[in-house]
């Protein structure tokens, strides 16, 4: 399994997020333990020292999927900030946890209802951190 990168500021706000739906305080799926198997194993940097190559919050993802022609490009949001038609993905979504730390040119794999899809993290168009946007 590869080793993954949180900031600290993610981690402290993903916690409370959790913590969140735990309580019924917001909208997510049941199964929440994908995310905190993430963060558990997370290696954890001051957001001024996150790699700019790393998917963070807030990040904007050019993905590729190898087992067909398609690509797509999502913003990997908070849950209260999440709107599909906008391409602004939930971290609680399984697309958007499976992405979080992992660097431009990793590959992930993702169970979907047809089967496997295999994703190359293409480009990161837009990190907070990079940009020096940590209140985002």
């Amino acid at each position: 399994m590869k080793d993954i990168i949180i900031s600290s500021l993610d981690m402290a706000r993903l916690r409370t997020q959790i913590e969140k739906a735990r309580s019924g305080g917001i909208n997510a799926p049941i199964n929440l333990n994908p995310l905190i198997n993430e963060l558990d194993r997370a290696k954890v940097l001051p957001p001024e020292k996150m790699p700019p190559d790393v998917v963070t919050m807030n990040s904007i993802v050019k993905l590729d999927y190898l087992n067909s022609n398609k690509t797509m490009q999502i913003e990997i949001v908070y849950p209260r900030q999440a709107d599909t038609a906008k391409q602004k993905i939930s971290i609680f979504a399984p697309v958007a946890t499976a992405m979080l730390g992992y660097r431009k040119g990793d590959i992930i794999k993702l169970e979907v209802p047809g089967g496997l899809a295999e994703l190359r993290i293409a480009d990161i168009v837009y990190q907070p951190e990079a940009a020096g946007d940590l209140d985002v």
